[in-house]
């Protein structure tokens, strides 16, 4: 089988290595990889690195301002055009996977007759509980028990897409720069009857990210917060959070999470960190 590898990578130049030296360890004999990798302006010799390393990995220069969302999906694209794959793989750079991850992927996508949506769950390196991957309809982790689970929404750090899905599907919806994306592409596959599905065990590890965004801590100056919240790397954009939020749940919804999340800008103290 034919898999696109897709990834867009920014000033992570160590773990950029690790991960593609990580993923060329570790190929079923089964599936043939080919790797699509955008720099998104790296400042720190990403780009050079890995054609000099790994001179198989397609690599695509950014504008420097795609970030997550924008730069996945014109790889996605670059690999598209390329040629037909059976398998579209979405990882990113930070994320490590086990030795028997694509193995597991592979199983579980042929179960399904390549008809589904596939979400790596991962771990923390050291404390071996959830951090990214499926999540039901409360948004709570769908945890790993041994046997395959659907879910709802899913993390972008390792999807398994095949052409099937892709065909129904397509790839990301563009209008998002850097968060949103992932969900995005979970709802629509969805609305398209393709079944989101979580690993049966753990495929690897990915760290998540310690704190909130700035625009969340009432110890943040307001004009930072503002700044914050209205980045790309914000995570709930006003704007595209509206889009996703009335797309697939509905014009009332998109206002009051507008609202709300105004209000945790104004008072975030209103709101317990966890």
């Amino acid at each position: 089988m034919n898999v696109a590898v897709l990834l867009t990578c920014f000033n992570r130049v160590a773990k950029t290595l690790a991960c593609l030296d990580n993923l060329f360890g570790h190929i079923p004999e089964e599936l043939n990889l080919e790797v699509f990798l955008v720099d998104d302006g790296s400042t720190d010799g990403t780009g050079e690195a890995v054609r000099s390393n790994f001179p198989e990995v397609h690599v695509i220069q950014g504008t420097g301002s795609l970030y997550w969302n924008r730069g996945m999906h014109l790889a996605w694209q670059t690999a598209a055009a390329h040629k037909s794959f059976d398998i579209y793989l979405l990882l990113n750079d930070d994320t490590f996977l086990y030795e028997k991850a694509l193995d597991e992927l592979l199983e579980i996508s042929k179960s399904l007759d390549h008809k589904a949506v596939i979400c790596g769950a991962f771990c923390g390196v050291d404390s071996k509980e959830f951090t990214y991957g499926g999540r039901d309809a409360k948004g709570n982790p769908v945890v790993p028990n041994g046997n395959i689970q659907k879910c709802v929404s899913l993390n972008g750090n390792c999807l398994w897409i095949p052409k099937y899905v892709y065909n129904a599907v397509g790839n990301l919806d563009p209008i998002f720069p850097h968060a949103i994306g992932d969900f995005d592409y979970g709802q629509r596959a969805l609305k398209k009857n393709i079944t989101l599905v979580t690993t049966k065990t753990f495929i690897g590890t990915c760290e998540s990210n310690p704190r909130l965004p700035a625009w969340c801590y009432s110890d943040v100056p307001f004009k930072k917060r503002i700044r914050s919240l209205y980045s790309p790397l914000g995570n709930s954009h006003p704007k595209y959070y509206f889009i996703y939020i009335k797309r697939h749940f509905g014009v009332l919804m998109a206002i009051k999470q507008f609202l709300s999340i105004h209000l945790r800008l104004l008072i975030p103290s209103l709101w317990k960190i966890k």
